[in-house]
């Protein structure tokens, strides 16, 4: 009996690895409003307890303690799942815990802001450019390490495109399966931009 060739062997193995790099190279397109460009170019490092690819479906989704950073974009969540559509558009879904909101956190681009926001499901529609947070839905954004907006809801969609925001206190049918519910209501607390032309208080 002849021993296989070892470099056929792993030529095989990168040749059903590398598509799988590559699909999970999609889950950067979580992005939101004022992102921070320089993003777009830092590489995308990923852990997880476990990967399952489907070449077929062109879906990558990482399972366990998941934790993607790519420069500022941190995710945390217990599963991201990515995937992209014939015309190339590309959609992610991360889901927390059962005990756990999914996260997300980037640095606006220019500023010194942070956007973070966290719900049960983080769903991103890259042909629509938008973000959704679907149930316990909360969205802040930091000047520097001080909190300056706070929003609150069933459903936040950020429209990337046109530097939009709402918020639904109703959980509605989403692009991520959710189902509709009854819901609470929105609350918010919006603070004043700081007046740097005044310099600091005596």
């Amino acid at each position: 009996m002849g021993h296989a060739d070892p470099s056929k062997f792993r030529a095989s193995m990168n040749n059903k690895i590398l598509p799988a790099l590559i699909l999970a190279a999609l889950a950067s397109v979580v992005l939101p409003v004022g992102a921070e460009k320089a993003d777009r170019n830092k590489p995308m490092n990923i852990e997880s307890d476990t990967l399952r690819y489907d070449d077929l479906k062109q879906v990558s989704i990482f399972t366990g303690r998941v934790v993607l950073t790519k420069g500022t974009i941190v995710i945390r969540g217990a599963q991201i799942e990515v995937r992209q559509d014939p015309d190339g558009y590309q959609y992610g879904l991360v889901t927390g815990a059962p005990d756990k909101l999914a996260f997300f956190r980037q640095k606006r681009d220019g500023v010194e802001e942070f956007i973070e926001g966290e719900g049960e499901t983080i769903y991103y529609d890259g042909k629509a450019d938008t973000v959704t947070f679907t149930q316990k839905a909360q969205l802040r954004r930091y000047r520097g390490t001080a909190l300056g907006d706070e929003v609150t809801g069933a459903v936040i969609v950020y429209e990337n495109l046109t530097d939009k925001f709402s918020v639904d206190g109703n959980v509605k049918q989403t692009p991520s399966g959710t189902s509709s519910t009854s819901g609470g209501r929105v609350r918010a607390m919006l603070t004043p931009k700081p007046d740097t032309a005044a310099g600091p208080a005596k």
